[in-house]
């Protein structure tokens, strides 16, 4: 029984150095991605500071607001087609329209007038982030799902071997 205690703490030090190793890569990607995510709202080459609008609701209406996106040429919209998504902020007086070109527009809710065009990364770096972006649900599943679990088992046997010279102490002081 004492030689499979002696091991147990040996096999967990060889499993924990594999499982770094295995798990390096994506894990490495995933803090990465993730500090720039943590600093998106204070840094705006991740993604671009909200605008306020004039009006507190939406007075615009849909050709308007397609007008407005087509005049900024960088966005790349010539039609519906071309945008992605439009999150509204009535209190804000603005809404913000996401080009499938990776433009985000802020458009006033009251005048229909752009006020403010640039390139947004956030969503990019989301899609890096959990692993979409190298190849969509395939790799996310296959590679940065696993390398989760290993950083899980990580900190696990990293806790066991960081109490197991307390957990030794304490045995040693119970037998004699």
């Amino acid at each position: 029984m004492s030689t499979t205690r002696s091991r147990a703490p040996k096999l967990n030090r060889k499993l924990h150095r594999l499982g770094a190793v295995v798990a390096a890569a994506p894990l490495l990607v995933v803090i990465l991605s993730g500090l720039l995510l943590q600093v998106k709202k204070q840094w705006s080459f991740v993604q671009p500071p909200t605008a306020r609008g004039a009006a507190p609701e939406l007075l615009v209406d849909w050709g308007t607001i397609l007008e407005a996106a087509q005049s900024v040429g960088e966005a790349g919209v010539a039609s519906w087609d071309d945008v992605d998504r439009i999150d509204v902020r009535p209190a804000g007086g603005m809404l913000k329209l996401l080009a499938h070109s990776g433009w985000e527009l802020q458009i006033d809710t009251g005048t229909g007038m752009v006020l403010s065009s640039s390139y947004r990364r956030s969503d990019l770096i989301e899609a890096i982030h959990d692993g979409s972006f190298f190849g969509g649900n395939l790799i996310k599943l296959w590679v940065f799902l696993p390398a989760a679990l290993i950083l899980l088992g990580l900190w696990v046997s990293g806790v066991y071997l960081w109490l197991l010279p307390y957990l030794v102490k304490r045995r040693r002081k119970t037998r004699g």
